[in-house]
C-alpha cells in the first residue's frame, strides 16, 4: 500500500512577499526626491515679456531672411566671415516656429561646411 502525500491547500506566499517587495524598491526609487515648492511661492511669470532674440544669435525668418544683430545677412559663408574665431566656435540659431525644417538642416550644413565647429538652435521652452 502507498502512502498518499498530503497536499496543502495554501498558497505559496514567497513569491507573492517578492512581489510586494520588489514594487516596494520600485516606488522608493521612482518617487520624488526633491522637496516641494512652498505653497506661498509665486513664480516668474514671463509670458508677458517681449521676445527678443539673443544678440550675438543668427535669426531666420520664416521666408528665409538671415539677420544678425538687426543687419541683414545674405548667406551662412558671409555670416562667418564676419565673426571672430572665438564666435565660429558655437554658431547660435534662433529659426522662426514656421520655417520649414528643410531650410533649417539646409543652413545647417551650410554653416558647418563653411567652418563653423557646431551649430545650436535656439528655442523656446515653455511651462505648462
Amino acid at each position: 500500500m502507498q502512502r498518499r502525500r498530503r497536499t496543502s491547500d495554501r498558497e505559496p506566499t514567497t513569491a507573492l512577499i517578492n512581489i510586494v517587495f520588489l514594487m516596494l524598491i520600485f516606488f522608493l526609487v521612482a518617487g520624488t526626491l526633491a522637496q516641494p515648492l512652498d505653497k506661498g511661492l509665486n513664480l516668474v511669470r514671463t509670458a508677458d515679456l517681449d521676445r527678443q532674440s539673443p544678440a550675438n544669435a543668427l535669426v531666420v525668418h520664416v521666408d528665409g531672411r538671415m539677420t544678425y544683430r538687426g543687419a541683414e545677412v545674405v548667406s551662412a559663408e558671409a555670416h562667418l566671415a564676419s565673426l571672430t574665431e572665438e564666435e565660429r566656435v558655437r554658431v547660435r540659431i534662433v529659426p522662426d516656429r514656421d520655417l520649414p525644417a528643410q531650410d533649417l538642416v539646409q543652413l545647417g550644413r551650410a554653416l558647418r561646411t563653411a567652418g563653423a565647429e557646431s551649430v545650436v538652435l535656439v528655442t523656446e521652452r515653455g511651462l505648462e
